[in-house]
């Protein structure tokens, strides 16, 4: 497909992984749309497709090379004749990734963000781009967190360093979808040494954006039409360290009532950081959600020290604890490992019952696998990769369980739900709204709410009373919208 001197160049954005890929692939869209380029929603039609990748797990890295092959299947004289592989998988791996990966075009890293537009450009012509070797960036920063925001250096979701003060929409980001739920980056990179965790060393030392350009990005995302915002970053609880103020997230928090945002929600928060007062800001602050996304990753004391972690079941039953004594109803959420290096029976029969304990809303399970560059690769006594899946399959069970009981325990309740999708009962014909209530995040469950004769459009507010379970999702009557 060609353009005319006076026709935008088409481009279309793929986005693999996480929420902050998002944010980061809606501010390459910005760029994009700033230099000129047209975005489209179909590769097909595109002349390049931006293949933004996730390079935290091997199923994560299998399903971005995947999504390289297939936008490089749709090559041809009236389909795109550029695909260009980013992202955290493009950064970590770069030369290496472009000689294994021929069907990718090129191989840009983070330090290309701020000329994006020139570089596709360039590569659409035929130019040949010379990919990066890969480097640990947490070595790009100074080890003081104080002297870290005069750094220049490109950071997804943080401008270039040469922006004016506060953000400029729209030369930073571009809604990619009409979706009113938003993730909005708090911060970048992650100080911790997790021993199974490569992120650091391809995101970066931890680097916090101004409370002015959270706040800022938040009231143009309402004026866009969203009506709830996900602050992510890698670690939120950190939030403000580097800016002179390590309770600034408990500020920045109570700061949104003036932003047109109805809802606010945290995401990744560390529980050995989390503090009481904070606790009590989401649990009982209006615009902030009561919902609590805790990366606990495992319960034996033993084990999460391995890990280079802190906290232990006793320690995390108390969190949950308090949590619940100001907000019953809280969503709470996390994320576990089993299969650890050294992984003992009576250090995963711990998991299992702090599991069964804590009665969490929603567990995501994970089975360990080495990963390069980690100290957690080079630790001895591997748990052998058969006990590994026997122990994923048995904790997700467990978990399924827990997690569906939890739902049923919420029958009569009344929540609001912020509708997310309108459809229609194909049996009945009833017409019927998709969301999430306050204690569902963005990947957690969805309930779905009978409408009857009450008219709601996408981005309501409707207040209902849970009358079923399916699982761990919820179905719920309307009562009333805003």
């Amino acid at each position: 497909m060609s353009s005319s001197p006076s026709t935008p160049r088409r481009v279309a954005v793929v986005t693999m992984g996480c929420a902050r890929n998002e944010v980061d692939s809606e501010e390459m869209a910005g760029r994009l749309t700033a230099e000129g380029w047209e975005l489209v929603d179909d590769p097909a039609t595109a002349e390049a497709v931006l293949v933004n990748t996730c390079g935290f797990v091997e199923v994560a890295k299998k399903d971005s090379i995947d999504a390289i092959l297939a936008a490089a299947d749709l090559k041809a004289p009236d389909g795109p004749s550029a695909v260009v592989a980013v992202g955290c998988l493009a950064e970590r791996y770069g030369e290496e990734l472009a000689a294994s990966l021929p069907e990718a075009d090129a191989v840009l890293g983070f330090d290309d963000y701020p000329d994006i537009g020139e570089r596709l450009r360039a590569i659409v012509a035929g130019e040949q781009h010379v990919p990066h070797a890969p480097r640990d960036r947490r070595r790009l920063l100074p080890i003081a967190p104080a002297d870290r925001p005069a750094a220049a250096t490109p950071i997804p979701g943080h401008g270039d360093g040469q922006e004016p003060t506060g953000w400029a929409p729209p030369i930073l980001r571009r809604r990619l979808d009409g979706s009113p739920v938003a993730p909005v980056k708090l911060a970048s990179g992650c100080d911790r040494r997790c021993a199974f965790c490569a992120i650091p060393s391809f995101r970066g030392s931890f680097v916090s954006r101004s409370p002015v350009e959270v706040l800022a990005e938040t009231q143009w995302l309402a004026e866009e039409g969203v009506r709830e915002v996900v602050l992510v970053s890698e670690n939120s609880t950190s939030y403000g360290k580097d800016l002179g103020d390590l309770r600034l997230l408990e500020q920045l928090l109570r700061s949104f009532s003036g932003t047109g945002i109805a809802r606010v929600r945290v995401a990744y928060l560390q529980p050995a950081e989390v503090r009481p007062d904070l606790i009590g800001i989401i649990a009982q602050t209006p615009e902030v959600t009561p919902y609590f996304d805790l990366s606990f990753q495992h319960a034996s004391p033993t084990l999460l020290r391995r890990m280079r972690r802190f906290g232990g079941r006793a320690e995390f039953i108390d969190l949950i604890t308090r949590i619940r004594q100001l907000a019953p109803t809280a969503g709470i959420r996390s994320n576990v490992i089993v299969g650890f290096p050294g992984e003992t029976e009576e250090e995963y029969a711990d998991l299992l019952a702090f599991l069964e304990e804590a009665q969490l809303d929603a567990v995501g399970v994970f089975g360990y696998s080495d990963e390069d560059g980690t100290e957690a690769a080079t630790l001895p006594d591997k748990v052998d990769p058969d006990i590994v899946q026997q122990r994923v399959e048995e904790t997700t069970a467990l978990v399924d369980e827990l997690m569906a009981q939890r739902a049923e325990d919420r029958i009569g309740e009344r929540i609001e739900v912020l509708v997310e999708a309108l459809e229609d009962d194909e049996v009945s014909g009833e017409s019927l709204a998709i969301g999430r209530a306050a204690h569902q995040g963005p990947d957690d469950a969805t309930t779905t709410v009978l409408l009857r004769d009450v008219a709601v459009t996408v981005g309501d507010l409707v207040v209902a009373t849970v009358v079923d379970a399916d699982g761990v999702d919820l179905v719920a009557e309307i009562g009333e919208a805003r």
